[in-house]
């Protein structure tokens, strides 16, 4: 019996070689924040996925909250992603690049010198953020966005998709997850705004919607998709009511549904029971991609059972570059070299052996 995960996958205009995806993984070895030969190498060298989402990437200046994360806001950036689009291409993938706006998560020793970060509400999170100027730090106090400043951030993200579609890219994927700005927005913990975008469920997934019909607007709605993390407290969210976390994603699916993106990203955990997935599928029509934890039995099982249309691999493509080879021959798999996930260099990045096949 045929593998599902190495079939083309076709939905509403999205076509794909396989129905395997290479998920978002910050890698800090885009040093001065400019995607380089080294970034090149190491997309291209996983180029049999359908299709790869790429590190999480900053929109504008003040959203790079991480040193050494790729930025897609100037000409040198544009023209180093030219390169790493063109890599991806050469395999036969599709390549979307994930716009990261990271909000109060964050250190100004990261920034551009005299910017500050940026959140739904000027509150600092707990947690440390590891800088090259001086190591482990606190996070940095967040500055509240007033409506004119979240329009601002709306158009930062506008320019970086049209600046997208320059550099090559297929698409690209908003990333609401990991309890970056997106998430600050959502989370009504955090989100104590009195404007447009504070209050009721649908005032703030306002920011969210905004975001895809501006950016729709510019390059097409089939070229943007969005990555969500239910029940996530990363980054210092507190949790909130699961009923009204079911009502906020819900709304959102239904909403982006109508508006026809490519797809949805959902980041597994516990908290996501199968119920709750089916109805997030249901009400938004369009592709479903999970991720978290899979292993290509898993995900062959859940594309089976139509749980979802998509899978997404992290740290088995990390590790693996010929993961659908491995696949296809049932061979073992790679370990990732924890020690060197953000470290600069080749080192646990484009040095894993390919699979040896004997004839």
């Amino acid at each position: 019996m045929e593998n599902i995960l190495l079939t083309p996958y076709e939905k509403n205009g999205l076509k794909l070689r396989n129905h395997l995806v290479m998920a978002p993984m910050t890698r800090s070895r885009a040093i001065d924040n400019i995607p380089n030969a080294l970034m090149s190498e190491y997309y291209g060298q996983r180029n049999s996925a359908g299709l790869i989402i790429t590190e999480g990437t900053s929109p504008t200046p003040e959203s790079l909250g991480y040193p050494r994360i790729p930025g897609l806001f100037s000409t040198e950036q544009v023209e180093g992603w030219k390169k790493i689009t063109e890599a991806v291409h050469a395999g036969g993938s599709k390549i979307f690049v994930q716009l990261m706006h990271t909000g109060r998560i964050g250190h100004e020793d990261n920034l551009p010198r005299g910017l500050h970060l940026v959140s739904s509400a000027a509150v600092k999170a707990a947690g440390p953020i590891f800088t090259d100027t001086k190591g482990i730090q606190e996070n940095s106090e967040p500055i509240a966005l007033t409506t004119e400043g979240v329009k601002e951030v709306i158009k930062g993200h506008v320019n970086a998709a049209k600046n997208a579609m320059a550099a090559g890219f297929d698409g690209i994927e908003l990333h609401g997850a990991n309890g970056y700005l997106i998430e600050q927005f959502l989370n009504p913990n955090l989100n104590n705004r009195i404007d447009e975008y504070g209050g009721s469920v649908q005032a703030r997934a306002k920011f969210v919607t905004d975001l895809v019909k501006e950016i729709g607007c510019a390059i097409g709605y089939e070229k943007v998709g969005i990555r969500f993390s239910p029940f996530s407290t990363m980054g210092d969210l507190k949790a909130y009511a699961e009923e009204q976390v079911i009502s906020t994603y819900l709304y959102l699916a239904q909403e982006l549904g109508k508006l026809h993106i490519a797809y949805i990203h959902i980041g597994l955990s516990p908290a996501v029971k199968d119920v709750f997935l089916s109805q997030l599928k249901d009400a938004f029509g369009g592709t479903l991609i999970i991720c978290n934890g899979l292993t290509p039995e898993t995900a062959e099982k859940a594309l089976e059972s139509g749980k979802a249309d998509l899978a997404a691999f992290g740290r088995s493509f990390l590790a693996n570059p010929d993961l659908p080879e491995r696949i296809s021959e049932n061979a073992e798999l790679n370990q990732p070299d924890m020690s060197a996930l953000y470290t600069p260099g080749s080192r646990g990045y484009t040095d894993y052996k390919p699979l040896q096949v004997t004839v």
